[in-house]
């Protein structure tokens, strides 16, 4: 096989600014491909093409692929004639070495000017095949589908088609900032919006040096890990256990857990302006834990002005883990580690903290020298995918 054939399928719904998706999309798949060896990729009447060379490696290929946001489904392709009986030889040279059950054609024209429909296509090529295999033919639920699209200036044929990871094209839906933390939940969120064609910029909230790096190096892989999905990323490190012990000493504790979420929001509004982001993610879900009531939520967001996205807020705990494992975040979030969130957390938090209430305990903090403290000690790193030799 010589091509790859990409298929999207929200982007095809997009009208006149679906240029501008498709324009991304290939600018993402050169970036995520870079190093394989691909000597081309283009937009082809609807899809997109990808021509391999016989150095490049289809494996690699393939798992990268199925990483990137926008693309539908894809599959390694041929090219062939329009001419009924070359095309047909041209499939059944390259048709996989075995006996399926029952096999059909199934075919597309994307020139409705072409001299032939796509039954007839079908037709003809399922009875050349036919009668050159012998196999059964199933209209309905076939063991192998001989794919084939007509295009104006030739065929593509294929034998199968990989799932993609659907969304949007990362680059398409703006800049968001995502609070993270080595648990399992935040990841998830911020994959959520890479889905959706956002740019998610990182931002975590550790207590070393009172704590150990363990957190830190956490996030960092889980970062890593993320940036195979949106190909650049940025982190931001913020220290933060020296506020937290500002935090205790002036505020009842029940209040605590609702101050610490309402600073880390400060600070990350602000980081966030400074990237042009338009609004914080966080992993937050209704009734998780004792914190994230409806009253305790909506206390915390009023800390900051920037739009607050949940997309995990009506999720349970299963649904969440589910889908940490198929991007492959549990297995890290799941090491132990010592986290901010845990340090100094009183044994019975505020589950309805009132603002009004929240907003007088903070009157005892100097919380705009606090937020400032804290941006001037952030450490930022940057993270790209793939990290090619001349990168290092």
């Amino acid at each position: 096989m010589t091509s790859v054939v990409i298929h999207y399928k929200e982007l095809a719904l997009k009208g006149k600014n679906r240029p501008w998706f498709i324009q991304l999309l290939v600018r993402n798949l050169k970036t995520a491909l870079a190093g394989l060896h691909v000597a081309s990729v283009r937009s082809v009447m609807g899809r997109i093409e990808l021509e391999l060379r016989p150095d490049t490696p289809w494996e690699e290929v393939r798992e990268r692929l199925g990483r990137v946001f926008g693309i539908a489904n894809f599959s390694c392709a041929n090219r062939g004639p329009h001419e009924f009986k070359a095309l047909a030889s041209a499939i059944l040279t390259d048709i996989p070495d075995l006996a399926p059950a029952s096999f059909r054609v199934s075919a597309t024209r994307s020139d409705k000017r072409l001299p032939f429909t796509s039954p007839q296509v079908e037709r003809e090529i399922g009875g050349m095949i036919w009668e050159a295999k012998g196999w059964k033919v199933d209209l309905s639920h076939p063991a192998l589908t001989v794919h084939i699209e007509m295009l104006p200036d030739g065929a593509f044929y294929f034998f199968g088609k990989e799932p993609g990871a659907g969304g949007l094209p990362s680059g398409t839906g703006g800049r968001v900032a995502c609070l993270l933390s080595g648990g399992i939940d935040s990841p998830v969120a911020a994959y959520r919006m890479m889905r959706r064609g956002c740019a998610v910029l990182f931002i975590h909230f550790h207590s070393y040096p009172i704590l150990s790096r363990a957190s830190q190096e956490k996030v960092r892989e889980i970062a890593a890990l993320l940036t195979k999905y949106q190909l650049r990323s940025r982190l931001a490190l913020v220290p933060f256990g020296e506020l937290q012990q500002q935090v205790v000493l002036a505020v009842p504790p029940e209040l605590r857990v609702v101050i610490y979420r309402r600073l880390m929001l400060r600070i990350a509004e602000q980081l966030a302006r400074g990237w042009r982001a338009r609004a914080l993610v966080t992993g937050e879900v209704i009734g998780q834990v004792a914190s994230q009531t409806l009253e305790n939520m909506t206390a915390i967001s009023r800390a900051s002005s920037l739009e607050i996205l949940r997309p995990l807020v009506g999720m349970d705990k299963d649904e969440i883990v589910a889908q940490a494992e198929r991007i492959g975040t549990y297995p890290i979030s799941i090491i132990p580690d010592q986290d901010c969130c845990t340090l100094f957390t009183p044994r019975h938090p505020a589950t309805r903290a009132r603002l009004d209430a929240v907003e007088r305990a903070e009157q005892a903090l100097p919380i705009d020298s606090m937020v400032t403290a804290a941006l001037a000690a952030v450490a930022v790193e940057e993270l790209r995918f793939p990290m090619l030799e001349c990168d290092r």
